[in-house]
This record gives C-alpha cells, sequence and structure tokens, in this order.
C-alpha cells in the first residue's frame, strides 16, 4: 500500500476569469433581450418628428393611422365603429385605460380628428399621440 504525501495533492483552484466573462457575458444578454421587449406589436409608419416629446410605455391600445386613412388596432386592421367598440369596453374594465395614436406625417389631418372624437365619445380620456424624437419639421 501506498502512502500519499501530502504536499503532492494540490488545493482546488478557484478560476475567478472565466466566471467574470460569464456573468458578463449574462448582464449584457438580458440588457439586449429587455431593450427588446419594450417594443410594441404595430405596424411601421413614419412618424412626425417632435424634440420634446416624453416616451409612455403605460398605453393600454397603440392604434396606428397609415397614410391611406387605415385604422390598425396593433397588427391588425381595424374599422372606427369596432374600434370605438373595443376601447368602450376596456374603459369599463380598467379606469387607467390609455390610448396612443401613431398617425403617419402624410395621414389625413381630418381623420385623426375624426377618430379623436369618436373616442373621446365611447368615453376615453387619457389619449397620446406618438412621435418620433428628433427636431419637429
Amino acid at each position: 500500500m501506498k502512502l500519499r504525501d501530502s504536499r503532492s495533492l494540490k488545493q482546488p483552484e478557484l478560476m475567478i476569469i472565466p466566471m467574470i466573462d460569464i456573468m458578463f457575458f449574462l448582464l449584457v444578454f438580458f440588457m439586449l433581450s429587455t431593450m427588446y421587449m419594450v417594443d410594441l406589436k404595430t405596424i411601421p409608419i413614419k412618424l412626425p418628428k417632435a424634440e420634446f416629446s416624453a416616451v409612455d410605455t403605460q398605453a393600454t391600445f397603440a392604434v396606428s393611422v397609415k397614410k391611406d386613412g387605415s385604422i390598425w388596432l396593433g397588427d391588425k386592421q381595424t374599422d372606427i365603429s369596432s374600434l370605438t367598440m373595443q376601447a368602450k369596453m376596456e374603459q369599463k374594465n380598467n379606469p387607467r385605460f390609455s390610448i396612443v395614436i401613431r398617425a403617419d406625417k402624410d395621414a389625413d389631418y381630418g381623420k385623426v380628428i375624426t377618430l379623436l372624437d369618436r373616442l373621446k365619445g365611447a368615453g376615453v380620456q387619457r389619449f397620446g399621440l406618438a412621435t418620433d424624437v428628433g427636431a419637429g419639421e
């Protein structure tokens, strides 16, 4: 039977550098993934630019008005009457209900005002108009 020499046994080493690399990778991964979670499911629209706009992520509905006048709730096309009906039901269930209107910068202004008027008539009190950040045109 061979006796082990206590000096020949190495103490286990803790390699800290690979752990720091992994933690840094996880930090970057979660930072980038949360940036993409904030994006709403909407259709692409050329928004007008505004220098002093603010970000609001609390909106319940994201309504888009395209250049041709079509109205979209999220990424599904709708019309004013069904949108007002959905907004009226949501307003009853959620007292903090709000709508952000994303109108194309070349959309008909009258169409946007008609939409706002119908939503106001449905009892919606909280509105927002979406813009791109930048100097106004």
